[in-house]
């Protein structure tokens, strides 16, 4: 064989297919493009544990509200014990407001008393949201009772798998007002539609009213997609609040996955508008369209991702922490942004815990007032 020849024959043999050529460069690309996602989720898990550290070494200054707030949802995303100081003052909150309510607050004079104090205090402000607010409830100020003491208070303490020692006294104040007349109003939604979100599943929650559809449906009468242009900022931002609390209200607080097929008009509208609301939003509101995607278990959505870039470039650096849209670094006021940052950048899957019946250990101690749930009001 010439020299020429045996040339050829190793041109031959050595050239691969192009069919080839083209899958071995897909899968190397794939490849590729596997490590540049590892690299980034291990840069959201990175950083959502240095926001962890910046809060946990200040956790215990906060209220109680805020230090339940943060540690119940650390604990349902990691069961670490460590939490478990601050889910007692939570539960101290909690017991401390129902014993106030079942001694000093139940009887309809000083409900209305109590309301009235509490709605007087929206009066005079500057704030249009606080504004928006008086003008809602001024009317009807038992909302602020019913809706915000009395109902959260309840729903958390039924959350842990307990209930006041005078359960029945709670309930049967519940049962003197029909929330739909709150939930289905127009102007209250434009004031409160998070809190509306919250509060009627909360009242499903305990087996009481269910008014959620009530709610749903005057919602989007009040907020029409096609509307949208012409909301302020303030009102834009009200109505995301509501949509993303129908969906965490739904999962019981990061306590179960929800099907995007049962709020699919929720999850159209995020991808019709992600645009908007990317550039008209602030980061909580960021943090928890990227959550409600999460509790639909659409992990690799690409809202998901974009959100969650946008959280992590806002971190400053020097503080580890999200601050405000105007720069703020106060951890407490920025806890509810930054424990929904930690969620977002390092996800885990829902639990429905901690329970009494459940996690006993975490309950070794209850403040007064708080007893285990009746065996029959118990959710299996």
């Amino acid at each position: 064989m010439s020299h020429l020849s045996k040339v050829c024959l190793i041109c031959c043999l050595t050239i691969l297919p192009l069919s080839q050529v083209q899958a071995e460069s897909e899968a190397s690309h794939t490849v590729i493009k596997q490590l540049e996602i590892n690299h980034q989720d291990l840069s959201f898990e990175r950083d959502a544990n240095a926001i962890k550290r910046t809060y946990e070494s200040e956790l215990y200054t906060f209220s109680a509200f805020k230090q339940g707030h943060y540690g119940l949802r650390m604990y349902r995303q990691t069961q670490d014990q460590k939490y478990k100081g601050a889910i007692w003052s939570d539960l101290a909150r909690v017991a401390s407001r129902l014993n106030e309510i079942t001694t000093e607050i139940y009887t309809p004079d000083a409900i209305k008393a109590y309301s009235e104090l509490r709605v007087n205090g929206y009066e005079n402000s500057d704030a249009v949201r606080r504004k928006l607010r008086f003008e809602a409830t001024v009317d009807q100020p038992e909302y602020l009772f019913l809706g915000i003491d009395l109902l959260g208070s309840m729903a958390r303490a039924d959350e842990y798998g307990l209930q006041h020692k005078e359960d029945d006294k709670l309930r049967a104040i519940i049962q003197r007002y029909d929330f739909s007349s709150y939930a289905s109003d127009p102007e209250m939604i434009r004031a409160w539609a998070a809190q509306l979100a919250n509060q009627v599943y909360w009242l499903k929650q305990l087996g009481e009213q269910d008014v959620t559809q009530t709610f749903i449906d005057a919602f989007r009468k009040t907020y029409p997609d096609d509307e949208d242009s012409d909301l302020t900022d303030q009102q834009y931002m009200n109505k995301l609040y509501g949509l993303t609390h129908i969906i965490i209200a739904a999962s019981g607080y990061y306590q179960h996955e929800i099907k995007q097929a049962d709020y699919q008009w929720i999850f159209d509208y995020y991808r019709n508008n992600i645009d908007t609301i990317m550039l008209r939003s602030k980061e909580d509101v960021i943090a928890e369209v990227g959550i409600n995607l999460l509790l639909a278990g659409l992990y690799d959505d690409p809202i998901v991702v974009r959100a969650k870039q946008h959280i992590q470039a806002s971190i400053d650096r020097e503080y580890m922490m999200v601050p405000s849209v105007n720069g703020s670094t106060d951890l407490s006021g920025g806890e509810h942004r930054n424990v929904l940052a930690v969620m977002l950048l390092n996800w885990h899957k829902p639990q429905a815990i901690p329970t009494i019946q459940h996690q006993a250990n975490m309950f070794s101690a209850l403040p007064f007032g708080l007893i285990k749930k009746k065996e029959s009001l118990v959710k299996q």
